[in-house]
C-alpha cells in the first residue's frame, strides 16, 4: 500500500491522502493529530495515517473499496 499525504488544512483539521493499491487509488480525508497545546503533529498524523491505510488495504482485500471503471463517454 503506498500512501501520498497532502497538506494540512486547519479549517478542517484533516489532511488529504490518497491510498494505491495496484490499479486501485482510494482518496480521503484523514483526521489530524494535535499536541497537548493544539499544534499540528506532523509525526503523529503519519502514524495515524498508517493505521487507516492498514484499515483501507483490508477493504480492499474484501473488495468493499475497488476501482473505479471510466463513465462511458456521452
Amino acid at each position: 500500500m503506498k500512501t501520498r499525504t497532502g497538506k494540512y488544512d486547519p479549517a478542517t483539521r484533516t489532511v488529504p491522502v490518497t491510498f494505491t493499491e495496484g490499479e486501485i487509488e482510494h482518496k480521503r480525508a484523514v483526521n489530524a493529530c494535535h499536541d497537548a497545546d493544539g499544534a499540528y503533529d506532523a509525526a503523529a498524523t503519519r502514524v495515524r495515517v498508517a493505521e487507516v491505510a492498514r484499515g483501507v488495504a483490508v477493504k480492499i482485500g474484501l473488495g468493499v473499496i475497488a476501482a473505479v471503471e471510466d463513465a462511458p463517454a456521452a
